[in-house]
């Protein structure tokens, strides 16, 4: 009887606010994920909280992704090489996915599933901003990354520069794996003709202005 009442009160209650014009706000689901103290636990547990891992046994980064998990978030590239708040976004959105199954340290751990958990709730970077990576989300793959100027350099196989590093780098953004050694050499020239062929530039192999430009806003290689 007094819960009955005290529901009845409730629904006069939000049914004044109503005619008041005054906005009804609901709870969001994002206070549900996991607490950053328990993401630092999972990442101390699967790397030792260190976001460039790579111990060579196909698992990468702090949350220890293989490259599958890691794409069939959304991920580009290898997960190491991503930036640390990159790297936290993938985590969570993985989270909501599929709750803590993929890692085998939740279980050992004993971290707690909550209402976020298997949501299929895509989040938002601000959203995994409070995980603990830090930093500035790495841009995605095509239209809008910040491109940085043409070298003014036709660059071909055997050439070693700086800006060679750069695009070996940013190529990493479509899988590639570059260590970014700077130097034109065959899986540069596998990328270039990658690239050229997914854009419609003549496959010459040679890195001129339209292949660097395709870099950042083309269509990513095949």
């Amino acid at each position: 009887m007094i819960h009955n009442r005290r529901r009845t009160v409730a629904r006069l209650l939000l049914l004044a606010l109503a005619a008041m014009g005054l906005p009804l706000i609901a709870p969001t689901a994002a206070g549900a994920d996991p607490a950053s103290s328990t993401w630092a636990k999972l990442r101390m547990c699967e790397s030792s909280d260190r976001y460039t891992t790579n111990t060579g046994n196909g698992y990468y980064g702090a949350y220890q992704f293989d490259l599958p998990t890691w794409r069939s978030v959304g991920g580009q590239g290898r997960p190491d090489q991503a930036a640390p708040a990159e790297q936290d976004y993938r985590a969570l959105y993985l989270y909501r996915m599929r709750g803590w199954q993929p890692w085998q340290c939740a279980g050992m751990l004993k971290l707690p599933a909550d209402a976020d958990a298997r949501s299929k709730r895509v989040p938002t970077y601000t959203e995994s901003a409070y995980i603990g990576g830090g930093g500035k989300p790495a841009p995605p793959p095509g239209p809008g990354s910040a491109k940085p100027p043409w070298p003014g350099v036709v660059y071909r196989y055997g050439d070693c520069a700086d800006p060679l590093k750069t695009f070996q780098l940013r190529m990493n953004a479509f899988g590639y794996g570059f260590t970014g050694t700077g130097c034109y050499l065959d899986k540069t020239r596998t990328a270039v003709l990658d690239l050229q062929r997914a854009n419609g530039i003549k496959d010459s192999g040679l890195l001129g202005p339209k292949t660097w430009e395709a870099a950042w806003t083309g269509k990513p290689p095949r």
